[in-house]
């Protein structure tokens, strides 16, 4: 912990720099809900192509929680860069809510905010200009597509998401069990499953790994051991699969019953490393997002801004890509 803080103390020290120097250049920063993450490098590659297509004109400035860091630390790190004054700022929130106190600052200070990938709340979304990012409901309509082609009488169910707090991914929820129920609810995560459409979710669910990859694991291994006739199992984010040696350990087991279509495992994302497993037979589809695009559109509308040109629209979604073992070749977008 000391040396992450150390980490974050050094970068917002580069960045006094380079804003208080006599350099035009703007510094916008990309804040993920945590590092080291495959998911969200991606976002930052993005990110440092829209620098690098600027021509100087911007700094991307990656900075965000560790691996494990929670919305308190990423709350922190918005709030310096709000001190630092920095250019821009485009937040993928970890906890909605908490977030909302560190833009207010952001937006009295006169600094634009975009959020990616997760957003605000409904009542809190006026302190950033736009969202720029997946359609989350979409994705979990999407997940409950595949599952229902798996599993047409039904069945019983386990969700497993990311933070409780997390707006994106409680909007998944809300969007499986809507599309799984044949019912729209009033307001994420939904309402949980008790028979509707012929689905019921298994006891204990919905499973929260709080991004904790390791934690995943372990929760799916841990819940099969207790429900191993559980029909499907459906993370809203890839968290099992971005350790996949370990993710390989847990589901290989299961292969058998994947196979058959006794188990249907669909799981968020469509980074290169869950294809793989997917072609393994370790799922039967990946519903997935395009955080590089994410990465880099949120840096050129930055920009834009800056140089007085219009906001983007709000929403600007950026796509989806739904892969099974059939079209795994030629499922992402290009």
């Amino acid at each position: 912990m000391k040396k992450l803080l150390m980490t974050t103390v050094l970068a917002l020290g580069a960045l006094t720099v380079a804003v208080s120097g006599a350099q035009a250049k703007y510094v916008f920063a990309l804040v993920p809900k945590n590092m080291n993450n495959p998911f969200f490098d991606q976002a930052r590659d993005g990110c440092k192509k829209a620098e690098a297509e600027s021509n100087g004109a911007f700094e991307c400035m990656y900075i965000g929680p560790g691996e494990h860091g929670g919305g308190d630390e990423q709350v922190t790190i918005v709030q310096d860069l709000v001190a630092k004054k920095v250019d821009g700022i485009a937040v993928s929130p970890s906890n909605a809510a908490a977030m909302a106190v560190a833009l207010q600052a952001a937006k009295e200070a006169g600094i634009p905010v975009l959020t990616w990938d997760s957003d605000l709340l409904p009542e809190n979304k006026d302190l950033r200009v736009a969202y720029i990012g997946t359609h989350n409901y979409e994705i979990g309509t999407n997940l409950a597509k595949l599952a229902k082609a798996i599993k047409p009488n039904g069945g019983t169910v386990c969700i497993q998401s990311g933070g409780a707090a997390a707006a994106n991914h409680n909007e998944r929820m809300q969007g499986i069990r809507d599309e799984l129920s044949g019912k729209k609810s009033a307001a994420s995560p939904g309402d949980k499953l008790m028979g509707d459409g012929g689905w019921t979710e298994a006891e204990g669910c919905p499973l929260y790994t709080d991004d904790d990859f390791p934690k995943s694991v372990q929760q799916f291994e841990d819940f099969m051991a207790k429900n191993p006739n559980v029909d499907a199992f459906i993370p809203t984010g890839g968290f099992p699969q971005f350790i996949p040696d370990a993710n390989r350990a847990a589901v290989e087991k299961y292969k058998d019953k994947i196979a058959k279509k006794e188990l249907a495992l669909v799981v968020a994302d469509t980074l290169p490393i869950q294809i793989e497993q997917m072609k393994e037979g370790l799922s039967l589809g990946q519903v997935g997002q395009r955080p590089f695009e994410m990465g880099f559109k949120t840096m050129m509308a930055l920009r834009d801004m800056k140089d007085g040109k219009a906001a983007p629209a709000d929403p600007t979604y950026t796509g989806l890509d739904v892969c099974t073992p059939e079209t795994a070749d030629t499922c992402i977008a290009k």
